[in-house]
């Protein structure tokens, strides 16, 4: 597919890029990034032209403590893009980052994953941006399929495989067989929506309003999907609704719990409803080797073990649930023959 010369002159890289994460596979190299999809921009003058400031880790701790002036924008929403030139700058500073000097006199050659329930629009726009982004061919693929060959189930066997993906915009459940999607299901329900829910339970519960930020680390310090007979505890710090001073408040996980049970519930409901359209030689082989969860929000305590116990299937974390996408695409890249079990490739038009 690519040609022999122009190999020893370009990069070949997998991008994943998530609502809440980007996550970078150099060929020969492995993962070389992992950083948040966020830009921090600056409003110049009275035509509100943007200047950035700040990509990924530098710009997420700007988020809730910017000035007049100054905000920080996610550039994906649920999976995808929500603001094109902001996904194109930041792509092109992550792929100029990740390749270093090796990418100097030529574009890079992309895989790059997309939801597989996303219409053909929104697959185009992902390849267009990222060729806009400095791509030289870029091509499509499937995120549960990538996922499921990054954390190692045997999908080009015939005999089913489970994978689901909790991100930070979306959960998506697939059922994989002979180098395919059998069935496909997703929901906007994953990590932002259980960081959501806290700080309505913070809100509700005691009048202190918290951000995206606090939530987050909330759900990371003291969450969990299971009753626990140790229960954990956090002080929380955040702004009384009442005298609007600042407030201390001590809580617990069985609160964090309650609050985020109904989010939890809507992801064992599309597993169960995945598994109800799933031909019935296909769920014996699911029962026999299990369910695999992966994505950032699969790594919530007890995520597991809650499913495993509610749909009566065994159901493992992968090893590295942040990177199984990313390995994925990288096997695509190190085994040629894989190259070729794409959706679409392009490449950009020479003016």
């Amino acid at each position: 597919m690519f040609g022999m010369k122009s190999k020893f002159f370009s990069s070949e890289i997998g991008l994943d890029i998530g609502t809440t994460n980007t996550v970078i596979y150099v060929k020969s190299k492995g993962v070389v990034l992992n950083e948040p999809s966020v830009v921090a921009v600056r409003t110049l003058g009275r035509k509100g032209s943007k200047e950035i400031i700040a990509f990924g880790s530098d710009a997420k701790k700007m988020v809730g403590r910017t000035p007049i002036g100054i905000s920080t924008i996610n550039p994906l929403s649920h999976g995808v893009i929500a603001d094109f030139e902001m996904t194109e700058h930041m792509i092109r500073h992550y792929i100029s980052t990740a390749i270093g000097k090796s990418g100097v006199f030529s574009s890079p050659r992309v895989a790059v994953c997309v939801p597989a329930n996303v219409t053909e629009v929104e697959k185009r726009a992902v390849v267009e941006v990222t060729l806009a982004a400095g791509a030289k061919e870029a091509f499509i693929v499937e995120e549960p399929f990538a996922a499921a060959l990054g954390i190692g189930m045997p999908v080009y066997e015939p005999q089913g495989c489970m994978v689901v993906n909790i991100g930070g915009g979306t959960c998506e459940v697939a059922v994989l067989s002979l180098g395919g999607i059998v069935l496909n299901n997703a929901t906007r329900v994953a990590g932002k929506l259980l960081d959501d829910a806290i700080i309505s339970m913070m809100r509700q519960n005691y009048t202190v309003v918290i951000g995206d930020r606090t939530a987050e680390e909330i759900k990371i310090s003291v969450g969990t999907a299971l009753q626990s007979d140790q229960e954990l505890t956090v002080d929380v710090r955040g702004r009384d609704l009442v005298d609007g001073l600042p407030k201390v408040t001590k809580i617990g996980s069985d609160e964090v719990l309650e609050a985020m049970d109904p989010v939890i519930v809507q992801i064992e409901d599309l597993i169960r409803a995945t598994l109800e359209q799933t031909p019935p030689e296909l769920v014996r082989d699911i029962v026999d080797q299990g369910i695999v969860i992966t994505g950032g929000a699969s790594q919530l305590r007890g995520l597991n073990l809650r499913l495993a116990d509610a749909l009566n299937v065994p159901v493992h974390l992968a090893e590295q649930p942040l990177y199984s996408v990313a390995m994925g695409l990288g096997k695509i890249l190190e085994n040629p023959s894989d190259k070729n079990r794409v959706s679409i490739l392009i490449e950009r038009q020479r003016g």
